[in-house]
Parts: C-alpha cells; sequence; structure tokens
C-alpha cells in the first residue's frame, strides 16, 4: 500500500505546531509573499521618482499594497501555476504582479514591473525582510520568555546554597540560583548581540554596477534611488556587491544564534545533570509515560529534545553561514538552495526553546537534598581554612607555613567528619578570632557573594 504524499522534515510533521509560525516568514510561501511586497513597493518607488512619467493616485498605492497585504493560499498556487511553465520562480512572481496590475486597471505600468532588476534584486531583499523578521517577531519573543524564566528561576533560588563540581569532583559551594544566573546573563548578552545585527540588501542589477538603470534612464540618480527604497525595506543598503548581496550579514547573524543554540545546549545539560543528582525533581505531567516498562520513571525528554534539536540548528547554522559567503566570480546558485534552509535551521532553534520552555515549568529544586550534598563534602572547607591561615601567615597572627599542603594532607583524597574538622581546627595556631570564624563555618554557607552576584542580571 502507498502512502499519501507525507512531510519529510519533523518540522512540517510531528513537531509543526511548535514552528508553525516560522513558516509564516521563511516558507516558499513567505518568500514569495515578500517578493511580491519588495516588486510592488518597487512599481511605487518608480512612480514616486516619476520615472518615464509613472503616476500612482493614493487609492492605486492602496490598493497595489493590498497585493501583497493579502496574499494567501490563492496567490501561492497561482505562481506555482506560472512557474510550471516559467521554470523560473522569480519570473513567476513577476507574471503574477503583471496579472494583478490588469485587475486593477494598472496595466500603463506593467513594463515597469522587475524594471531594471536581476531576480537577486528581489531575492535578497525578500530574504532579508523573511529573516528579519523571523527572527524578530517569532524566535526573539521565545527567547525573552525563556530568559525571563531563568531569571525567575535564579532569583528564587538566590540563596540556595549549592554544592559546585569543577572537574565533576567536589568544589567550592555556590548557589543554585547564581548558576542560573550565569546562563540568563550569558543569554541576554548574546541576545543583545543578535539585535545589533543589521541585515543589508542590494538594489543595483546583473552585476551590481546599475548598468541597465543608466542605459534606460541616464538623468536618474539611482544611487540615491537604491539606498533610499532598500532602506525604506527597513534594510542596510550595500553599494558594493556582484549580482548577489554578499550575504555576510545573514551569516554572522546565524553565528550569533548558533552561539545561542550552544549556550542553550550547555544549560540542557546541566539541568539534565542535576535531575540525575536528584537535585533537580521533575513533576510528572498527568497521564504522560516515562517509560513504556518502567512505571516509575519520569525522564528529562524535553531538555533531551532540546539537546538534539540545537545540535541540528547548530550544524544547519554553521553550514549556511559558511556557504553562503562565498560565490563564484559574480554569481552561482549555491547561496539559493542554502537560504531556502534558512527556516529548517531557526525551526529546530526554535523547538528546542519551545522544550526548555516547557520542561523549565516542569522542573522544582530540591533543596533538602543539595544540603545532604554539601553535608556530605566537609572537605570543600579546606579552600576556606588554607585561605584564612595564609592571610594570617601574611598579618603575623600564626607561624603556620604553607598552609595549603597542610590542607592538601588532611583533605586530598579523603573524607572528613564535622568531629574530625573541628578538631584540626581548634588545634591550628592561629588567631582566636580567625578560628571562630572557621568553626562556624559550613559548606552551606561558605557561598561567598553568590546570591548578591544574582543582582548583576538586567
Amino acid at each position: 500500500m502507498t502512502l499519501s504524499p507525507q512531510p519529510l522534515s519533523p518540522l512540517d510533521g510531528r513537531y509543526h505546531g511548535a514552528v508553525a509560525e516560522i513558516g509564516q516568514h521563511l516558507s516558499e510561501a513567505g518568500l514569495n509573499r515578500a517578493r511580491v511586497h519588495v516588486e510592488i513597493e518597487w512599481l511605487i518607488r518608480l512612480a514616486d521618482e516619476g520615472i518615464f512619467g509613472a503616476e500612482l493616485s493614493a487609492d492605486e498605492r492602496f490598493a497595489l499594497r493590498d497585493v501583497a497585504t493579502n496574499f494567501g493560499d490563492s496567490d501561492v498556487a497561482r505562481i506555482a501555476e506560472f512557474e510550471a511553465t516559467t521554470r523560473h520562480d522569480v519570473k513567476a512572481v513577476e507574471y503574477l504582479v503583471r496579472e494583478r496590475l490588469e485587475r486593477l486597471g494598472l496595466s500603463r505600468i506593467a513594463e515597469l514591473t522587475h524594471f531594471a532588476c536581476t531576480s537577486e534584486d528581489i531575492n535578497n531583499l525578500a530574504y532579508g525582510i523573511t529573516l528579519g523578521a523571523a527572527v524578530r517577531e517569532v524566535w526573539r519573543p521565545a527567547t525573552d520568555v525563556l530568559v525571563a524564566k531563568l531569571t525567575a528561576l535564579a532569583t528564587s533560588e538566590r540563596d540556595t546554597p549549592m554544592l559546585s563540581r569543577t572537574h565533576g569532583q567536589a568544589a567550592t559551594p555556590t548557589t543554585f540560583g547564581k548558576e542560573i544566573a550565569v546562563f540568563a546573563h550569558r543569554l541576554t548578552q548574546l541576545l543583545a548581540d543578535i539585535d545589533a545585527v543589521r541585515l543589508s540588501g542590494k538594489f543595483s542589477g546583473a552585476t551590481g554596477t546599475f548598468s541597465a538603470h543608466v542605459v534606460a534612464a541616464p538623468e536618474v540618480d539611482w544611487i540615491r534611488v537604491s539606498r533610499e527604497f532598500v532602506e525604506s525595506l527597513g534594510l542596510e543598503w550595500n553599494p558594493l556587491t556582484t549580482q548577489i548581496e554578499s550575504h555576510d550579514r545573514q551569516a554572522a547573524l546565524l553565528a550569533r544564534i548558533s552561539h545561542v543554540n550552544r549556550v542553550l545546549h550547555n544549560l540542557c545539560t546541566d539541568v539534565w545533570t542535576y535531575i540525575s543528582q536528584g537535585f533537580i525533581t521533575q513533576i510528572p505531567v498527568k497521564g504522560a509515560t516515562g517509560s513504556s516498562t518502567m512505571p516509575h520513571k519520569v525522564n528529562p525528554i524535553r531538555f533531551e529534545n532540546a539537546e538534539a534539536n540545537l545540535e541540528i540548528a547548530s550544524a544547519l547554522g554553521d553550514a549556511l553561514g559558511a556557504t553562503l559567503v562565498t560565490s563564484r566570480l559574480q554569481r552561482d546558485l549555491t547561496d539559493s538552495t542554502t537560504q531556502r534552509n534558512l527556516g529548517v535551521a531557526l525551526g529546530h532553534s526554535l523547538l528546542a526553546i519551545s522544550n526548555i520552555n516547557a520542561g523549565l515549568d516542569e522542573i522544582s529544586v530540591d533543596r533538602d537534598a543539595l544540603l545532604n550534598d554539601l553535608a556530605a563534602n566537609l572537605e570543600v572547607l579546606g579552600e576556606a581554612i588554607q585561605t584564612v591561615l595564609r592571610a594570617e601567615r601574611a598579618a603575623g597572627t600564626t607561624t603556620i607555613d604553607n598552609p595549603y599542603e597542610l590542607l592538601k594532607e588532611l583533605t586530598r583524597g579523603k573524607r572528613l567528619t564535622e568531629k574530625g574538622l573541628r578538631t584540626f581546627i581548634e588545634g591550628l595556631d592561629m588567631s582566636e578570632a580567625g578560628k571562630a570564624r572557621l568553626l562556624e563555618l559550613t559548606p552551606a554557607t561558605y557561598v561567598g557573594l553568590a546570591s548578591k552576584l544574582v543582582d548583576f542580571l538586567d
């Protein structure tokens, strides 16, 4: 039995609900809507400049823009019909626009459709519009939600002491909130870098020289017209290009998104580890199954799913960026297929963020488990003791030489008891004030300024 046509990508199948908004921008239909928008705005720009005597009334401008504003499924189908004959996607868009001009009684300006344009004049602007909108309107809001959740968790757990593990070994304690705050802070900085990227665009003809423009209308200041047109679409004008816009800004944006993906991957692996250690408990979802054979299990699937999708998203983002910045001589077509995968890369990232956001809603910190872990690792106070002794040696209040070696002998590879540690401190040749301070210290109180550092979150 043969199945009917099925989605090949899980983003269009199993996970479609989580990423559908990306498709409004970075799908073929979204790209064609943006192409129509660019073509129509170019017509209006030519009319505004009065080139070749073109004129449009306010009502005609409104009617033209309405073609792009209300671009829908019937337009997608019509472009597909044209492309079946043209075998050229941008030419099919041009024919749609010409058809709409005829319906609107604007056949008089039909020959100005796609005037002096190469396909890439339309495409680069359309991709700039769609990629920018997808990041700004879909991906960034999802990351803002994630950062807000991390910030709230960091704030609520700012005073919750936790044993650190450097190299996987017991280390100087911290607080759970401070460790989560590190991720929130990293992401906030990286997102600011993403927001700073200004996508660029070109509109200068077949090889970036305005040759067709000048030969058709030498009296027009085409550089000014091009700059103003590109900037009117919300993009930064690029004056020096080949046939294609160089895609450097797109590559920079993809690299920065991949960087965010990797920080999120780090977050997922840390949360997964805390869950495996019993420091984070997962709140069971009613009716959900953790294991098909072990009824007790609540698997950290949100964070595992996110890990995998972040790896895919980063790999795609890196590959796309590497391809986009290279074009043979004045143009090759490698960027065409590459850019069609922008939505796939962004979609996997968005899917991961969706899973992390859901996962963060389904966990709670087991403070008792964290305290028990701290109490079982008194050896971490060795740093505190040797540091106080070094300070006192410098001040002349102790005669102990090389306290680091003394504490190394006491703690390295050994487990201390409260009684043994107390006896050791009481026997030290040091000031009574310093000794009292060390006797009061526990792993749970040896957290320095960890709680205060959470205040540095924006």
